[in-house]
């Protein structure tokens, strides 16, 4: 369903996101973990489609996101970091607003709505004003919004940040309850996250992937914690390695 292939993303001499290669299937909920900074917002932003990759390719459902891109984002549900609430709009307006934004058609505006407030447990709040929900209600709202236009591929950055730990148990249960029609890709840095909803997790680290395991396939009495520790542990020692055969390949270079 997702298949990321050599990603790159780079800022003048900058490189954000380095030669990126991974993939979901269908059905499966991916967990791109990293420290803060490592590049899965930027990632993100790229699969979705509202940032360009310097090079690499994006397929979504077997479109390339970069030369069908309009094609590829009506299958894409996006909550980004902040979710795109308008303040001054009650819920169920600001909604229907996005339905139409995603090419719902008129006539199945109603129903779409109410589908999403459904799922996504938004009954109580509904005729609220965006800006008076609570942080939870709002990653709902931001939710339901992604889910509006109901979309083969979720992906979702770092939806439990800032909340307190009902809230992020409840968005939580919501993320699995969503599993099996679609594909999602969860962005986060907090480690439980990952071991408690995804199939499978993608380590990136200072914009390189260090890692790609189902956690299914985690090595007996191994932990996610000692998985990600290790991934990154290895990456900077590889790096120092990098770092040093630099340093004596100018020394040698010096006395020639």
């Amino acid at each position: 369903m997702i298949e990321v292939k050599n990603l790159t993303k780079t800022y003048g001499d900058f490189v954000a996101v380095r030669d990126v290669s991974f993939n979901a299937a269908d059905g499966q909920i991916l967990g791109f973990l990293g420290p803060n900074g490592a590049g899965k917002t930027t990632t993100m932003r790229i699969i979705t489609g509202f940032m360009p990759a310097t090079s690499g390719t994006v397929m979504i459902d077997g479109l390339d996101s970069f030369k069908q891109s309009l094609e590829a984002r009506r299958r894409i549900g996006y909550l980004p970091e902040n979710p795109p609430l308008y303040s001054e709009m009650r819920v169920d307006g600001y909604l229907r607003f996005v339905a139409r934004l995603r090419g719902v058609a008129r006539s199945e505006v109603n129903d779409a709505v109410a589908h999403v407030t459904d799922v996504c447990g938004l009954e109580r709040v509904a005729t609220r004003i965006c800006g008076q929900l609570s942080k939870g209600y709002r990653q709902r709202v931001g939710i339901a919004q992604a889910l509006i236009h109901n979309p083969p591929v979720l992906v979702l950055d770092e939806p439990t940040i800032g909340l307190d730990p009902r809230q992020i148990h409840e968005v939580r249960g919501l993320i699995r309850g969503l599993s099996g029609n679609r594909t999602i890709i969860l962005s986060t840095h907090i480690l439980p996250e990952v071991s408690q909803i995804c199939d499978k997790v993608v380590i990136i680290n200072e914009g390189r992937m260090v890692l790609e395991q189902s956690l299914a396939d985690l090595p007996a009495g191994a932990s996610l914690e000692d998985l990600f520790l290790s991934s990154i542990a290895k990456e900077h020692h590889e790096d120092a390695l990098a770092e040093s055969e630099e340093v004596l390949e100018e020394v040698h270079a010096g006395h020639d």
